[in-house]
């Protein structure tokens, strides 16, 4: 379930980058849910037309995902095949990271190698032979005819490196068919058991997981589709007629022929390695630096490894690998083997009792849940005062309830200041509070718990309404500028225009600095 503030930065997004009709209906898949082509039309009171248009363009720029599910008939009627469609707000959302994303590639493969992996990020999904002629056509000027078969060359070895770093991968199939399950009814269509055991699985997973290229072909860069992309122009028009040297409009996102292979970029990867980022940031803060980069070298150790973003524990390493893999940093060359199994220690690993099978594991989870409390502990010192943090620091770190008299004796608070201060975080919905009765007394005792699940979730929905302004600050003052640029439009710069320029400059870096610093919070509680 998306939050409110969520819907909106996501609708926000989509009216930025593709315009308000696309935004309408995008609006109206995540806030109704997965709907058939007719329930949109139905419910934005919009043409067919333009909202094939607009669903066309969400699921080019892969924010939404189609398939096709069997729907029983009417009276005396055959089943029916119907189409449905559904937002993918994650997806929309990292619309906001492309910057980082962008970042990471050009680190470690550098511009050429970025060049491709931003006509992906540009243009949702492209083949083989348009990312070829998307170099081409940007590099017209300083690529001859008899340069073409190096430059495509070049392009193939720069888009394998990206493949085989996971960076991008098959598009996933456009619109599978769900069969209907067995022991299925109309009450419980929404959802399915999954193979694994009695937990549910709701239809929208069940197609996602249906669209997605098998991991054995995932990420596997065919010879014989690349060859296609070294014809001639005359050649080559009979497979694609499309420009991909502009960004993609409406009007010609039509489906490839002779069914080329699309390619798009893993969102999956980068929130991993930003995760990996995140845990290494976080213990390196929170111990010492050796800890941190042991860490890093059991994620480069174990990166090709992981099954899932979100995996709770590191895939089990020996100790020789962990070594091995943290002696190739210029920072742990000089770590020794009892220095990294106490930096292991410190990382909540268990010493085997053998050094036969010595093996260690770290626990993920407990450190991301260490970052969101530390996160939501700074809130609490900002909004409420050290008193609230020390209260609210006692609750998070033993979820169980806490009568009042104890909360005040251990956090060294006056009792009448901490039901006050109780009471206040009670009503703010951070804490969830229970009353039981003393005769003794004749005064209930109060007792109270962290309210973590629900109070998780307000957090975020709070970031993302940050976001939101933060994003509509940044349009207002790109407006701002555009208006500056008009008036000294053919004016000599003087000192005071110069000076105003560098202030909206700098105003303009302070914004979006922010931006992404919130936004590694929104990972933190939603991602990660």
């Amino acid at each position: 379930m998306v939050s409110p503030h969520g819907i909106k930065l996501a609708v926000h997004l989509i009216s930025t980058y593709f315009g308000d009709l696309v935004s309408k209906v995008c609006e109206c898949l995540l806030r109704k849910g997965t709907l058939s082509l007719a329930q949109v039309i139905r419910y934005t009171e919009l043409g067919k037309q333009k909202v094939s248009d607009a669903l066309l363009v969400l699921i080019q720029h892969n924010c939404a995902q189609s398939f096709t599910i069997q729907q029983p008939g009417g009276f005396g009627e055959a089943p029916k095949i119907v189409t449905q469609y559904m937002a993918l707000h994650d997806n929309i959302i990292h619309h906001m990271r492309f910057p980082k994303f962008l970042a990471i590639v050009s680190d470690e493969f550098g511009q050429e190698c970025m060049e491709i992996f931003e006509g992906l990020l540009q243009h949702g999904r492209l083949s083989l032979n348009q990312i070829l002629d998307r170099h081409k056509d940007k590099h017209r000027a300083i690529v001859t005819s008899g340069e073409n078969s190096t430059a495509a060359n070049v392009v193939h070895e720069n888009f394998n490196k990206l493949a085989q770093a996971r960076y991008i991968e098959r598009c996933h199939a456009h619109e599978p068919f769900l069969a209907p399950e067995e022991g299925d009814t109309p009450a419980k269509k929404r959802t399915a058991r999954s193979k694994m055991g009695d937990v549910p699985q709701t239809l929208e997973a069940r197609a996602l997981a249906a669209a997605a290229p098998m991991e054995s072909i995932r990420f596997l860069v065919e010879a014989d589709t690349w060859s296609n992309a070294t014809l001639d122009d005359d050649s080559k028009k009979n497979h694609t007629t499309e420009i991909v040297g502009e960004k993609r409009k409406q009007d010609c996102l039509e489906p490839i022929p002779n069914k080329e292979i699309l390619w798009r970029v893993n969102f999956e990867e980068f929130v991993r390695l930003l995760r990996h980022k995140c845990c290494v940031s976080h213990v390196t803060t929170r111990m010492d630096n050796v800890v941190g980069i042991v860490l890093s070298a059991i994620f480069d150790a174990s990166r090709r490894e992981e099954t899932k973003v979100k995996m709770e524990n590191t895939v089990p390493l020996p100790m020789n690998t962990i070594f091995e893999e943290a002696m190739k940093s210029e920072e742990g060359r000089s770590l020794t083997l009892e220095r990294v199994r106490a930096s292991l220690v410190q990382l909540g690993c268990e010493l085997p009792t053998l050094g036969i099978d010595e093996t260690y594991s770290v626990d993920l989870k407990k450190i991301i849940d260490q970052a969101q409390a530390q996160e939501v502990e700074s809130i609490v010192l900002k909004k409420y005062g050290r008193e609230a943090y020390r209260i609210f620091r006692l609750l998070s770190e033993s979820e169980r309830l806490y009568e009042t008299d104890k909360i005040s004796s251990t956090t060294f608070v006056e009792k009448k200041d901490a039901l006050k201060i109780l009471f206040q975080l009670w009503k703010d919905d951070f804490l969830h509070m229970e009353r039981l009765g003393n005769e003794a007394q004749k005064s209930d005792i109060l007792l109270w718990k962290l309210n973590k699940r629900s109070l998780w979730e307000q957090i975020l929905d709070d970031m993302y309404h940050a976001a939101l302004n933060l994003k509509l600050r940044l349009v207002h003052e790109l407006e701002q500028a555009k208006v500056i640029l008009r008036v000294l439009k053919g004016k000599t710069l003087g000192d005071e225009v110069l000076q105003k320029r560098k202030r909206v400059g700098d105003k303009w870096k302070v914004l979006e600095s922010s931006l992404m610093i919130l936004d590694d919070a929104i990972m933190l509680f939603h991602d990660f």
